[in-house]
């Protein structure tokens, strides 16, 4: 089947969707059409936003162990240059073409404007299964494609700034930002040309967890609203629901991970060859360990239930359902036996339109991707503006602060007559260190994208997903506008 005319068609994303459903591309179109009738934003300006500005595909060959070569094809798209530098991952996939690094460049751009962060969207991609591939050949690769994308201006820290995706990491950030190097010797701020590097090469604390930690903190925040809380009959309180999450990989993990230790109920985990449930609760940390050694859930525990068909996850009894894994998990085939009161998508384009109308019509409540997954782009923001300062956060204040505080609290006790414990002084002295203020950061930030998508689900009469990407509409064409739209007309 021609790249172009692929319909997600894998064995993993057509379970649950029918074969008329549309594309994930199409699912974002769709999504974007309907919030932009209720945008008020002029007619020229969204089809200027819903088109992606440019495209880059190219080949190259790579020789393999045997003698033999490979050509490679790889992508990178910028859906929208309203603000620069352009973001959005790489993932390495056998299934990557065209038609998905623009849904996924186009559903960048509105995810960076719902959160305020100051990007315009990109994604990028190559067509590979990387678990082929020897280090030698995939870091060979990664070079190569990084030399295209220098060669054709689609990367630097204030053009075009990527970051890890599915089948890449931190190692193959890192082998970017050196390549990127190699061909702008001069340029200062190189380390900016690429986010989710190890610590060592520029990173930043807290990284890692960072999609997964946003998935919990928006899930969070919509759990404490009241309108939220009448629709499901849930308490607000997160110790109080039972999560399933599919997916566990670094977003499901640390999603999981982080609703664990804040009370939650892990009953149920999904992933590629068979999935787990236990209505009594799963130990996550016990439960990765386990999937590490053996690859698989099978013999974790006896009073666990191992699912084989993988989606049958998405299906089991919880109070909140964490799609973390593909596109397309939940369509009209499955819809009809989702169990959860509130869906929290963690991957991107989990839900096909038909299915996400049917869910709001049983009055399940879905929060969508562009906003519940948002926590890796701000954090990689926060990454890319420590690049350009070149200071790691906290080191011009943290002693100060601490100084500040002893002082303070030298008068509290003078003045009290009692002196505080060794370990009362060190929690109440601490200053703030960099993955203290990435938490800090991310925590608001999502805060205050839930709020705005709550309030204008309220005024609007929509649901959340429809809110969200109108408030995205609307922050972008300001930006357009401003901007008195060279050459226009």
């Amino acid at each position: 089947m021609p790249a172009m005319l692929r319909y997600m068609t894998t064995a993993a994303t057509q379970t649950a969707s029918n074969p008329d459903e549309p594309t994930f591309l199409k699912s974002v179109e769709l999504y974007y059409d309907r919030a932009a009738k209720l945008s008020g934003v002029p007619g020229g300006t969204l089809s200027h936003l819903r088109a992606v500005d440019a495209l880059l595909r190219v080949t190259f060959p790579i020789e393999l162990e045997d003698g033999k070569y490979e050509v490679i094809e790889a992508y990178r798209a910028q859906h929208s240059r309203h603000r620069l530098p352009v973001k959005g991952g790489i993932r390495y996939s056998e299934e990557v073409d065209l038609q998905e690094v623009e849904a996924l460049a186009s559903l960048m751009t509105y995810k960076c404007a719902v959160v305020d962060v100051p990007f315009g969207g990109a994604k990028g991609g190559i067509k590979i299964d990387p678990k082929k591939y020897t280090v030698e050949q995939l870091e060979r690769i990664t070079r190569r494609y990084t030399m295209e994308l220098c060669q054709k201006k689609f990367i630097g820290p204030g053009i075009d700034v990527p970051a890890p995706d599915v089948g890449t990491g931190p190692r193959e950030m890192s082998w970017i930002m050196d390549t990127y190097r190699q061909f702008n010797v001069d340029d200062v701020n190189a380390a900016g040309c690429v986010t989710g590097k190890p610590l060592s090469q520029g990173g930043v604390r807290g990284r890692t967890e960072a999609t997964g930690l946003g998935v919990y903190y928006g899930l969070r925040e919509f759990l404490s609203y009241p309108q939220v809380q009448k629709r499901t009959g849930l308490s607000g309180k997160v110790k109080d629901v039972s999560v399933i999450v599919q997916g566990f990989g670094n977003v499901g993990y640390y999603a999981a991970k982080f609703f664990e230790n804040n009370g939650a109920k892990i009953v149920g985990i999904g992933e590629r060859d068979c999935s787990i449930y236990d209505p009594n609760g799963l130990n996550v940390e016990e439960l990765q360990k386990h999937y590490k050694a053996h690859s698989s859930f099978r013999n974790f525990s006896a009073t666990s239930k191992i699912l084989e068909e993988p989606t049958e996850i998405l299906e089991q009894e919880c109070d909140i359902l964490i799609p973390a894994a593909l596109e397309r998990q939940i369509g009209l085939r499955n819809a009809d036996k989702i169990k959860a009161k509130i869906i929290g998508e963690g991957a991107n384009g989990p839900v096909t339109p038909a299915a996400h109308e049917y869910l709001e019509k049983r009055g399940i409540v879905v929060v969508p991707d562009l906003l519940l997954n948002a926590g890796g782009v701000t954090v990689s923001y926060f990454e890319w503006l420590k690049n350009l300062s070149h200071v790691r956060f906290g080191r011009m204040n943290k002693k100060f602060d601490e100084s500040s505080r002893r002082k303070l609290l030298d008068l509290v006790e003078t003045n009290a007559g009692r002196e505080l414990t060794e370990l009362e002084r060190k929690t109440i002295v601490h200053g703030a260190e960099e993955a203290d203020l990435i938490y800090s950061g991310l925590e608001d930030t999502m805060i205050q994208a839930c709020q705005e998508t709550k309030q204008t689900a309220e005024l609007k009469n929509v649901d959340y997903r429809t809110a969200a990407y109108i408030n995205a509409i609307q922050k972008i064409a300001v930006v357009y506008k401003d901007s008195g739209m060279l050459f226009m007309k």
